[in-house]
């Protein structure tokens, strides 16, 4: 390399290549936060709009829209029922599995696949099943075409997450922490402009209608904003594309990268393949990821659990906010807590994941225990209690995704990615089963 003093030196070259870098990263990093955005937005909504627009077709409702809600509609002084819990005929957690076993089956089995995709299909996919989901829901008059719509949301977030996760491997690592961002800013997106647009008048049908906007925002995102290297297998299958993980422009980007901080630049595509991954060494890939997937399955079978399971429990009658608005507001602060701690990959990285697990489940056990015996005394400390679950929970995720990245070998990582994805959607389902027993159990007290 020339010295700086040199005459053979082109001053004005290096910083062009420094400023097309930056400007590389800084889209790249804005395309994987909209990824994510788009991608868990579908989810979110559904869990927002899937009851009103089904308790409206169940009661041939046609003239008048009913209240939104996020997932249930929980009315203060239910009179369906005399618990002192105040209960809804069905618990929260059957609008979550139904969001939840499509993304639990596609983790589970198409990791072991989904190479054979390219990206570009796979992404042109998943922005049409989203479309068709909002569809679906929005104009159907069944209530079985109605879950159905739901189901394709839950299949275009399973397969979205694991193969943006994926993707993450052919690009510079500091990207996880705009997906993990955007997947976080999904959550409060989308149960405020649910909210808010039902508000002013619009029906949960209208308002579905609207988020169709979103599907075409993930093919802009991915389509123009990123700024993918060579190697990505765009349009060909993974095993047509192996030979050119070692090309002279994915070379190129790894020299580029040298002089950068190692855990923001450093492209994580470093390794060279050598041929697709065996059926065995998946296996051996899968084992090793233990130690990440099940504190990552524990942090959000206690976090759900807490929050469809527990929440529309933790009612305060003497507060001025109704007990519908209380769910609402605990539903807003996790989701803040799940923004704000998976917007910190840049300022704060924790390797003990299992701590992050273990205080969660605490806080699993503390609003049981609150739940059933009432000694908490204001809706202001669950409040509290809500914001740290969802911070304790970002924070889990973001962070888990990080250190397969930085610890998986080079020619593992794309598949370690998308198989670990499956560790918190294997939490959300078994703790939308466990939620069941809990809601009967305190219902009929």
């Amino acid at each position: 390399m020339e010295p700086p003093g040199s005459v053979n030196a082109d001053p004005a070259q290096r910083p062009d290549r420094d400023g097309e870098g930056r400007c590389a990263q800084w889209r790249n990093w804005s395309g994987f936060w909209m990824l994510g955005l788009c991608n868990n937005f579908a989810y979110v909504i559904m869990l927002s709009a899937a009851h009103d627009i089904l308790k409206k077709q169940e009661s041939h409702n046609t003239t008048a829209p009913t209240e939104p809600t996020l997932p249930v509609d929980f009315q203060g002084g239910n009179s369906s029922n005399s618990s002192r819990y105040d209960c809804n005929p069905v618990s929260t957690a059957a609008v979550l599995l139904a969001d939840i076993l499509p993304t639990l089956v596609i983790k589970l089995s198409v990791p072991f696949v989904v190479h054979n995709l390219p990206y570009g299909i796979r992404v042109l996919f998943c922005a049409t099943m989203a479309a068709a989901s909002f569809l679906l829901v929005s104009l159907s008059s069944a209530v079985w075409i109605s879950i159905l719509g739901v189901i394709f949301a839950s299949i275009s977030a399973g397969l979205g997450e694991l193969s943006f996760l994926s993707l993450t491997h052919f690009f510079t690592r500091d990207v996880l922490g705009g997906w993990g961002s955007g997947t976080g800013g999904a959550g409060v997106a989308g149960a405020f402009l649910y909210s808010i647009l039902t508000q002013v008048g619009l029906s949960p049908q209208v308002t579905v209608q609207i988020m169709l906007v979103v599907p075409f925002a993930m093919l802009i995102s991915y389509f123009t904003l990123l700024v993918p290297p060579s190697s990505l297998p765009q349009w060909k299958s993974r095993g047509t594309e192996y030979a050119a993980v070692g090309s002279e422009e994915h070379r190129g980007l790894i020299d580029g990268a040298e002089e950068e901080e190692e855990d923001r630049s450093t492209p994580v595509t470093e390794d060279v393949s050598t041929g697709p991954l065996t059926f065995t060494e998946k296996l051996h890939i899968i084992k090793g990821l233990w130690k990440f997937v099940f504190p990552l399955g524990l942090v959000y079978f206690a976090e759900y659990f807490i929050n469809q399971g527990l929440m529309e429990l933790l009612y305060f009658p003497n507060f001025y906010l109704s007990h519908a608005e209380q769910y609402r507001w605990y539903q807003t602060l996790y989701q803040v807590g799940v923004l704000v701690s998976r917007s910190s990959l840049c300022c704060v990285k924790i390797r003990n994941l299992w701590a992050l697990s273990l205080l969660q489940v605490v806080n699993a056990v503390l609003l049981l225990f609150a739940v059933r015996y009432l000694f908490l005394p204001s809706a202001w400390l669950v409040f509290a209690i809500v914001l740290y679950e969802g911070l304790l929970g970002g924070a889990a995720y973001v962070n888990t995704f990080y250190f397969i990245s930085k610890e998986s070998e080079g020619r593992h990582r794309e598949f370690a990615m998308a198989a670990a994805s499956v560790g918190d959607s294997l939490g959300i389902a078994l703790a939308g089963i466990a939620a069941f027993p809990v809601h009967r159990y305190f219902c009929s007290l």
